[in-house]
């Protein structure tokens, strides 16, 4: 058993975090961008299938691929972003059940099921996704996920194999309060869950 984190790692993870879409110029050097994916790799997904794949932008010439998908509302500030990441999902990750689960032979499951293969990677992609947005704000980063954007020509772009499909995109980098919204509420426990 592990002991409850301190207020200020719940502060830095959830309480005080948020959605930020302004970003100071401070880069995020390859180090920072290697040691969020060493958080990130731990959480869990089904059958350690770990199904995301992540193209971070940080060059003029990377964005500039990716500007034409994005909605005009997400370009300007994309650009902008020290990093962009794209969080992607493999419809080839059974490949690698072998070795990465050899507890139990999933694979079959798989190959014989392309619909189990499609939801479990978007789902499970889907949580990598989350895994990387607090191991950010575990470094001291700051996130703005995004789902605006063009996915076709997203995939046609950086992904054209097919088997490699886009989930959602995020920016990131550190911060820049000063030009951050009000933090909106939250719904309450009563209005959003239940105690059986």
């Amino acid at each position: 058993m592990h002991p409850p984190l301190a207020d200020t790692a719940l502060d830095q993870l959830f309480r005080s975090a948020r959605s930020l879409h302004a970003f100071t110029t401070d880069p995020v050097t390859d180090e920072t961008l290697k040691a969020l994916y060493d958080l990130l790799k731990w959480g869990p997904t089904a059958f350690n299938a770990q199904p995301a794949r992540y193209l971070f932008l940080r060059s003029a010439e990377a964005k500039a691929r990716l500007a034409p998908a994005l909605m005009a509302s997400n370009l300007k500030k994309s650009l902008a972003a020290p990093v962009t990441v794209i969080i992607a999902q493999d419809l080839d990750f059974p490949n690698h059940l072998p070795a990465q689960y050899p507890a139990f032979n999933a694979k079959p499951m798989y190959d014989a099921d392309p619909a189990l293969t499609e939801v479990t990677a978007f789902r499970n992609s889907t949580l990598q996704g989350a895994y990387l947005l607090l191991a950010a704000r575990a470094l001291g980063l700051s996130v703005g996920p995004m789902s605006g954007f063009d996915a076709a020509k997203l995939d046609a772009e950086f992904f054209p194999g097919g088997r490699v499909r886009s989930n959602f995109i995020a920016n990131m980098g550190y911060g820049d309060l000063a030009k951050a919204p009000p933090r909106g509420p939250r719904l309450a426990f009563g209005e959003v869950a239940q105690i059986l």
